[in-house]
């Protein structure tokens, strides 16, 4: 074989190479894409504001997550402030113990897809911002698929990377609580 053939053969072979692996990998799912999986319409109602949360709005459309963004050694995510008090934003009782938790506690409920179907119930997580890092323990759900209803206090669906924080996490990172969202990172103890 002449060398100009066997180059273009080799050229041919690493082109058809290419294409089976771009192929290939077109049908894996993206890691740690997590895409909205529906939209709720929005229901407006007596919606308890002491941490001043979103109060869900009649007609509006409010995305669903039924995932959250892979679990890692810092893994980013928005702090939000709520009370696990009775009769406060929390809504009902915690979900992990069908049990209602002092402000002053230091408990958590994450989104939908970190939540696991009560898997990280009682766990503790490293909670990391403002140059401190604090623990605390999972005691409940931030809904990413339901909401605007009585048991979600009329809020919309969380996001699908929210640690809800009782205001002593709040306190213990030094955060002011009137901002009530904090960009952080977690971890699983």
């Amino acid at each position: 074989m002449a060398p100009a053939s066997i180059a273009a053969t080799m050229a041919l072979l690493v082109l058809v190479m290419l294409s089976a692996s771009h192929i290939a990998s077109s049908f894996r799912p993206s890691l740690g894409v997590c895409h909205a999986s529906g939209y709720l319409p929005g229901k407006a109602g007596h919606c308890e504001k002491s941490n001043d949360p979103d109060c869900c709005k009649d007609g509006k459309r409010y995305p669903q997550y039924r995932c959250s963004p892979p679990v890692t050694a810092a893994t980013k995510a928005v702090l939000t402030l709520n009370s696990f008090e009775k009769g406060k934003d929390g809504g009902g009782p915690s979900e992990c113990d069908n049990a209602y938790h002092s402000d002053k506690e230091m408990v958590v409920a994450l989104s939908t897809g970190w939540f696991e179907n009560m898997h990280r119930c009682g766990h503790r997580i490293k909670i990391s911002a403002n140059g401190k890092s604090v623990y605390a323990k999972v005691v409940d759900e931030c809904d990413s698929v339901y909401g605007c209803d009585e048991d979600h206090n009329y809020e919309p669906p969380c996001d699908n990377n929210i640690v809800d924080a009782s205001p002593a996490v709040w306190n213990a990172l030094g955060l002011d609580q009137n901002v009530g969202m904090e960009g952080i990172t977690w971890s699983d103890e």
